[in-house]
């Protein structure tokens, strides 16, 4: 049976020129990046090649990034390495409700220390009030975190204007976008990006890697102690092959967004209308103009979304009902929650994430599988 892969927001395969170049430092060019010899100077190349390439991608320079072990840890890092690092000028954090548990968990670990976290609500489409963030900003108010691209739904925040706003009360702003890099044009420059964390997973690169950018200037506490890697910030030896493959993979994401971008926009159209038309009782979550264009989160009434994840994948057809992170949990999708939806209808969602690789024939086979479940499904409830 044939596999369709439909939850690139989950992970995404490593590319064949991303594998390539990762090989050889596995066996071969194998040397501990500290080392002072040539297998050792190899892998600082190596590492350093891709430092510059993720900081080309995002209009940053190379000293500003710092390479993790995936986004989580780079959400980890900046949230509490910022909070930590400026606790004397005050103890207030900002983010919002529909964050991914990477920030939501790490500002609750932050209340625990003594930290005050405001969540800021989002509207019916997942964006977030830019009056509520003002009024919500005081003197104590030290970073705020606001996730560029929303994992469930794919609304794109207003990142621009948030950044004017924080910077405009003397705060740092932080930005989760393991969604967005590779997917959209990101200037951290132009933008006003304090901290941006990334995982190269998400574009085709290999899992066990991630990166944070942080200005220069801005002061972060390390979390975890050991020898000087990552200029004193994150102790541990590097994952070479991993650091190069974040690197290569960002290079050919970068290159080709524009392309993908306008592949993957009319592959959703196609999807969303072929839907529309053959299935009632759907509603679309999210706003369809400010999004990333492989995200489609539908919502089915009367279906509940796990069920036809589970009868989807029967058929060879991989989708989710939600954060991948989440997926094991009983509970409908905080998101959504959030974003004023019930219940019963945030629990009968269906994301649908594309990726480079499919097709219209894809879309042909899972809207066809699609509608015979949903009619199944109701039939079997009503």
């Amino acid at each position: 049976m044939k596999t369709i892969y439909f939850d690139h927001a989950a992970t995404t395969a490593v590319a064949k020129e991303v594998k390539e170049a990762m090989e050889p430092y596995f066996c071969k060019n194998y040397g501990n990046a500290s080392s002072l010899y040539e297998l050792g100077y190899k892998s600082k190349e190596a590492i350093n090649i891709a430092r510059g390439n993720v900081a080309k991608a995002i209009n940053a320079k190379p000293n500003e990034i710092y390479f993790t072990s995936c986004g989580s840890e780079s959400d980890n890092l900046a949230i509490k390495g910022v909070a930590r690092a400026h606790r004397q000028n005050g103890n207030h954090i900002i983010t919002s409700r529909i964050e991914h548990p990477a920030v939501l968990n790490t500002c609750r670990q932050l209340e625990k220390e003594g930290f005050r976290v405001t969540y800021l609500n989002v509207d019916k489409n997942g964006f977030i009030d830019l009056e509520e963030l003002k009024n919500s900003i005081n003197s104590k108010t030290i970073l705020v975190s606001i996730m560029f691209a929303n994992n469930e739904v794919g609304t794109i925040e207003p990142i621009k204007e948030i950044s004017r706003i924080v910077h405009s009360n003397d705060a740092i702003f932080h930005t989760d976008a393991v969604q967005a890099v590779g997917n959209i044009k990101i200037d951290v420059k132009e933008m006003g990006i304090d901290l941006l964390s990334m995982s190269a997973h998400k574009f085709y690169g290999p899992k066990g890697v991630g990166a944070l950018y942080v200005r220069d200037g801005i002061d972060f506490i390390q979390l975890q102690n050991g020898g000087h890697q990552e200029n004193d910030k994150r102790a541990g030896t590097e994952n070479v092959a991993g650091i190069v493959g974040l690197g290569k993979a960002i290079e050919i994401a970068n290159d080709n967004v524009m392309h993908n971008n306008g592949k993957l926009l009319n592959l959703r159209n196609y999807c969303i209308e072929q839907i529309k038309n053959r299935i009632p009782y759907i509603r679309i979550n999210g706003d369809l103009n400010s999004r990333l264009p492989g995200n489609i989160n539908i919502s089915f009434l009367y279906v509940n979304g796990k069920d036809l994840v589970k009868l989807l994948a029967k058929k060879g057809i991989c989708t989710s009902s939600g954060s991948a992170c989440s997926s094991g949990l009983p509970q409908p999708s905080h998101v959504l929650l959030a974003m004023g939806l019930s219940e019963d209808i945030a629990s009968s969602a269906l994301r649908i994430t594309l990726g480079k690789e499919n097709t219209k024939e894809d879309i042909d086979y899972f809207v066809d599988e699609l509608e015979k479940i949903v009619v199944n499904l109701r039939t079997e409830r009503y």
